[in-house]
């Protein structure tokens, strides 16, 4: 009578069947396995969450097309978005139905689109550029040189790591832009010594934490399989964060770049003060400023008429000196460039 007893306490109570993961985490789990950026995961899960909370917290399978018609309205109408955050919140339910639930298509058929007005892009005039930078000082500064001199995106010049300045061949490696590209630019020759210096400064902060233990983030498995990169002078960022912080993935303490709003104030385009008051934003630039910066740039390099010129050089402006043979197009940071006249030579890496 006692032997069932005493397997039941031996072998302890059964084993429930693992509960399944919650709609949130597939989400996640979805944007990762097709490697999207943890900025489009965060907006999709966000976009997800106020789509269910707004339906009363029905669950997705229950709803179509009426109610995704019915949030995009209601963000349209009451939330007064523009028609791209309009988009982005359609793209994420999209996302959810077709790569997440695995509904049919038909399913959500006849959902309304807003169509994105056009508008005119800000380009500034090279006084108008010299304005803005002789009232930033600082790294602030020093990003908007590189934004401005090789039309960088605010994110492309923050991301930089050591290994990506190459000051011999006056050349940055932009590494994982838009769309999961890579893409080799011109180093502006104005930036190079102010570059140098920040960088010379930057390797105190990587010996403290390279003696605490704390590293940085690596792309995709490069951890696992380089091992000791984290701790790497090389994959140490330009501009490196002053706190450290949490990898919102990995979930360990480590040290990452600059956050946008450092450079960018979150007054707008207006100039208004942000969160930190006027005296805190003045010496940032505005949103709008950021792009139209890169946008001089790479429009109007040299004035009117001389957007299709190959062979500029460099008359005191910001920009980057084009050496002869340069071909004028933004190469493939797969292949090694090759002047004109000149054999193959071997890309070296980095200013430090």
């Amino acid at each position: 009578m006692n032997a069932p007893q005493s397997i039941a306490k031996i072998l302890g109570p059964a084993t429930a069947e693992p509960r399944p993961p919650k709609l949130l985490d597939r989400v996640r789990a979805a944007c990762r396995v097709r490697h999207y950026s943890i900025r489009t995961e965060e907006a999709y899960v966000d976009w997800v969450r106020r789509f269910i909370l707004f339906h009363n917290k029905r669950h997705p399978r229950e709803m179509g097309a009426a109610e995704i018609n019915q949030f995009l309205t209601h963000l349209a109408v009451e939330g007064h978005v523009s028609a791209s955050t309009q988009n982005q919140a359609f793209s994420a339910l999209l996302f959810l139905y077709q790569k997440v639930l695995e509904v049919e298509p038909g399913l959500i058929e006849g959902v309304i689109r807003a169509k994105r007005p056009e508008r005119l892009p800000v380009i500034l005039t090279r006084e108008e550029v010299r304005a803005v930078l002789g009232r930033l000082d600082g790294v602030p500064r020093l990003v908007a040189l590189l934004l401005y001199g090789a039309g960088l995106r605010i994110l492309d010049g923050l991301r930089l790591r050591i290994q990506d300045v190459d000051c011999a061949r006056m050349e940055l490696l932009i590494r994982h832009s838009k769309g999961g590209k890579d893409r080799r630019t011109m180093l502006p020759a104005a930036a190079k010594a102010e570059l140098l210096g920040h960088i010379d400064r930057t390797r105190a902060l990587f010996e403290r934490d390279r003696a605490a233990g704390v590293g940085v983030s690596l792309p995709d498995a490069l951890k696992i399989k380089y091992p000791e990169a984290p701790f790497d002078w090389s994959w140490y960022d330009v501009f490196p964060a002053r706190q450290r912080g949490i990898d919102p993935r990995a979930g360990q303490r480590k040290r990452h770049h600059l956050h946008e709003s450092v450079i960018a104030a979150r007054g707008g385009a207006s100039g208004a003060p942000g969160r930190g008051g006027q005296a805190r934003d003045a010496a940032r630039l505005p949103p709008c400023l950021c792009h139209a910066l890169a946008r001089r740039r790479l429009r109007h390099p040299h004035g009117a008429g001389a957007a299709r010129s190959c062979e500029r050089r460099d008359d005191n402006d910001l920009h980057a000196r084009l050496e002869p043979g340069w071909t004028g197009r933004a190469e493939s940071a797969g292949r090694p460039r090759v002047r004109q006249g000149m054999q193959p030579e071997v890309t070296r890496l980095g200013c430090g």
